[in-house]
């Protein structure tokens, strides 16, 4: 049986992943009270102890617009503690998957991006998940690092439920609409992981083999939209609207939005490597949200 380490099973997709990986083998999630990313020797003691054969970080500093301000925290858990989940990975001997984000990107390539163009984050929690990508793939070990973009869920902190919850205390929204990107269900980005973990345990030695296809990997539902057009879509096919006090969602350029970390104008990601080598496509961001509100 497998042994498989989560870290941040709390997060959005930690949460998701604690169920997908459940059949893969033996799946050890330890809390924040246990492994604090904040604290090196808790990290060491945890992979010492249990030895695992894969290691899942799930777990990242999320608030952008508090980066900018929280620079040593965001890059302790985002740059500098992936580093040290890798190098005691290769102590152990085990391989690892490592989320990242879009925001690596400056956002001005209007094509969707590939794992071959060149990052350039523009903002500190760009910066610092940037860091944690170096750092793992510098370690010298069988990796995955998947890229996603504009993670949202049923639980937890994120886009679609601050909206919910404005739509039912204020008539009016102004939302931005010149930010592209391709909302991403954290349950298809642990159901990917599942499955490209289950075609390697498969095989046997998942480390050996992931060791043929280790690298980066964009991972997000297809095609775009702007936060406005997620915002309207989730809306229109909320089945609880009618009782939203929410009258008027309007578009507004992102100058009359100011925020304290600037966000990428087009992060769209190329998902044509993922698809490729594991053989996964992508569903429509929209379908995936129709799901989600069907299994809410």
């Amino acid at each position: 049986m497998t042994k498989m380490l989560l870290i941040g099973k709390d997060g959005q997709v930690g949460y998701e992943l604690r169920r997908t990986l459940a059949s893969l083998g033996q799946v050890y999630a330890p809390g924040v009270d246990l492994l604090d990313l904040t604290k090196p020797e808790q990290i060491k003691n945890i992979i010492q102890t249990f030895r695992p054969e894969v290691i899942i970080n799930a777990a990242a500093y999320t608030q952008v617009d508090k980066a900018e301000e929280e620079t040593e925290a965001a890059m302790m858990i985002n740059g500098t503690a992936p580093g040290i989940i890798a190098e005691e990975a290769k102590q152990v001997g085990a391989c690892m998957i490592h989320y990242s984000t879009d925001y690596v990107f400056d956002g001005r390539l209007e094509t969707g991006y590939c794992e071959s163009d060149t990052p350039n984050p523009i903002n500190v929690y760009g910066k610092t998940k940037l860091a944690g990508e170096q750092a793992v793939a510098a370690a010298n070990i069988p990796y995955l690092i998947l890229r996603t973009s504009w993670v949202y869920g049923g639980r937890g902190q994120n886009f679609l439920l601050t909206i919910l919850r404005l739509a039912n205390e204020r008539e009016e929204l102004a939302i931005v609409d010149d930010q592209i990107g391709s909302p991403t269900w954290s349950r298809l980005i642990a159901e990917s992981t599942a499955q490209i973990l289950s075609q390697q345990i498969a095989l046997k030695q998942p480390c050996r083999h992931l060791e043929a296809c280790s690298g980066l990997y964009h991972l997000t539902a297809s095609n775009s939209t702007s936060w406005h057009g997620f915002a309207e879509a989730f809306l229109a096919l909320d089945p609880q609207a009618k009782h939203h006090k929410l009258r008027s969602l309007k578009p507004i350029p992102s100058v009359e939005y100011p925020t304290p970390a600037a966000r990428p104008q087009h992060s769209t990601l190329n998902t044509q490597k993922l698809q490729e080598q594991f053989g996964l496509t992508m569903p429509d961001w929209q379908d995936s949200l129709k799901l989600l509100l069907e299994s809410a």
